[in-house]
C-alpha cells in the first residue's frame, strides 16, 4: 500500500493559486492555505474513524470510534494528537434529513455545558440538478461563523464548501493510487482545520463513502491548486 502522509506523494503546499472564478477572491497572501491528508482509519485496533495528517506528514487529528467499521453513529468526537477532544458531532434524533450539531470541545464530559457550533443538514430537493448536498448554519444567531453549503459529491471525494460569496473555504479531493479511503482536505485558515474535519466527519456520516449516494456532480465551478 502506498503511504499515507501527503509528503510521499504530494509536496507541502507553497502559494496557492486564486480561484478561476472572477468573482472570488483570494485569501490574503499572509494566509497560507492548509493541506491535510485524511485516512478513513483508526490506528487503534478494532476501532473506525480518521487519522489526519499534516503537510509534514506528522499526525494532526484522529477520530477513535470503537464498534463495526461503517455503521452509524450518534456521536463522535474529533481529537488532537494527544487525544484532547476538540470537537463532538452529535446526529440529531427526530430529524426529517440527517441533521448533526457540532459542538465545542468534549461535550459528553459536562452536558450541560456543551456549547453547539454549527448545524450541519443533508440538503433534500426534488431537484436532482441542484450542486448543494450540504448546508450549515451558527448554531445561534450571534455566532461569528459564517453560514456556508457544500456542494459536489463527497462519495467522489470531490466537493466543496463554500461562503456566503461562493468563495471556497475547505474542499475535499481525490488523492491519486491510494483509494477513497485516503483524500485531501485543502482548507483556508479562516475555517481552520479543526473545524472543516468536523465538517468531513459530518459529511462522511450522511453519506457513508458514497455507498447511500450522494451528488451527481462532481466538478466544483471553483478550486484551488495547490
Amino acid at each position: 500500500m502506498a503511504k499515507v502522509h501527503p509528503n510521499a506523494s504530494d509536496p507541502a503546499p507553497t502559494e496557492p493559486e486564486p480561484p478561476p472564478s472572477s468573482s472570488s477572491s483570494p485569501a490574503p497572501a499572509t494566509e497560507e492555505l492548509l493541506s491535510l491528508t485524511v485516512w478513513r482509519n483508526s490506528l487503534l485496533f478494532n476501532c473506525d474513524g480518521f487519522t489526519v495528517f499534516d503537510a509534514k506528514g506528522d499526525l494532526a487529528f484522529r477520530v477513535d470510534c470503537y464498534g463495526a467499521r461503517g455503521r452509524r453513529h450518534a456521536e463522535v468526537v474529533l481529537m488532537d494528537v494527544a487525544g484532547k477532544p476538540l470537537l463532538t458531532l452529535r446526529r440529531k434524533k427526530l430529524s426529517l434529513a440527517d441533521h448533526w450539531v457540532i459542538y465545542d470541545g468534549d461535550a459528553a464530559a459536562e452536558p450541560s455545558k456543551a456549547r453547539p457550533l454549527l448545524s450541519v443538514r443533508r440538503h433534500v430537493s426534488l431537484r436532482s440538478s441542484t450542486k448543494a448536498v450540504a448546508h450549515v448554519t451558527p448554531h445561534h444567531a450571534s455566532a461569528s461563523t459564517a453560514e456556508f453549503v457544500v456542494e459536489g459529491s463527497y462519495g467522489r471525494r470531490a466537493c466543496a464548501v463554500l461562503d456566503a460569496r461562493g468563495d471556497a473555504v475547505a474542499e475535499v479531493r481525490r488523492k491519486e493510487s491510494v483509494g477513497d479511503d485516503v483524500f485531501r482536505l485543502v482548507v483556508d485558515p479562516r475555517l481552520g482545520a479543526p473545524m472543516a474535519m468536523g465538517l468531513v466527519i459530518a459529511l462522511d456520516e450522511m453519506f457513508a463513502a458514497g455507498r447511500r449516494g450522494s451528488s451527481a456532480r462532481s466538478l466544483l465551478p471553483r478550486t484551488w491548486s495547490v
